[in-house]
């Protein structure tokens, strides 16, 4: 099955619409991007045969056609890998309009701090929407990993009727911070210099806080020009 993402114009916002066929996936999409209940089978894994790939090729030229002179970009997705994740995450970056300045402040940011890499995560569903990375990772996933859990438990949180904030995570090796960022954000830094303390990385999180506020309200100002 294929399914529609159609974009809505609204006032202030952009909104996603999903349309498709019934048991197209739509209701298993919005649960694992929007509150991750659905637990993953990994026994199901590899059960897409190699027919759906060419339905989906088919589709794919149909709808490019159709949509012309509008570009239509179409992904290939499944609930139980990667790949829906790493969709919505390319769904949501397009979204913003002053993106590459706002990839160009965190990179500074980074600097400064001396972190080894920086994301800013969207504050509801926790996809990545910007990161600047000084030490390459070797694990392509960890963004798809990092947000399932803090989904996780931000919903255990829930169900103790406690907000979730921030979190530290630590080892020998290396310190993860996540905290609130702006209004429509959370930030995760991460640290491999033990001698700089949480303390300081925490203070510089939240004094840069301002001017990314800054930028995401000429963000939302240039888009409402735009209309």
């Amino acid at each position: 099955m294929y399914r529609k993402v159609a974009f809505v114009p609204t006032t202030m916002k952009k909104k996603v619409l999903l349309m498709g066929k019934s048991g197209s996936g739509k209701t298993s999409m919005r649960s694992i991007i929007f509150a991750n209940y659905i637990a993953r089978d990994t026994s199901r894994l590899g059960a897409t045969s190699k027919s759906h790939f060419s339905i989906f090729h088919e589709r794919e030229e149909d709808l490019k056609r159709l949509s012309k002179p509008l570009e239509c970009v179409c992904f290939r997705t499944s609930i139980w890998d990667e790949t829906l994740y790493k969709a919505w995450s390319s769904i949501v970056y397009e979204l913003i309009p002053n993106v590459k300045e706002l990839e160009q402040n965190l990179r500074d940011f980074a600097n400064i701090i001396e972190a080894d890499e920086v994301l800013l995560f969207e504050r509801a569903t926790f996809l990545v929407i910007s990161h600047y990375c000084i030490r390459q990772h070797r694990d392509v996933n960890r963004f798809e990993k990092v947000s399932n859990i803090i989904k996780q438990f931000k919903l255990s949180c829930s169900k103790l009727a406690a907000h979730f904030q921030s979190m530290e995570v630590r080892n020998s090796n290396v310190a993860a911070f996540i905290d609130t960022f702006t209004s429509n954000t959370y930030c995760m830094v991460i640290m491999s210099d033990a001698s700089i303390p949480s303390a300081a990385t925490l203070i510089n999180i939240r004094t840069a806080r301002k001017h990314f506020e800054k930028l995401e309200r000429m963000s939302q100002g240039h888009l409402a020009l735009s209309k």
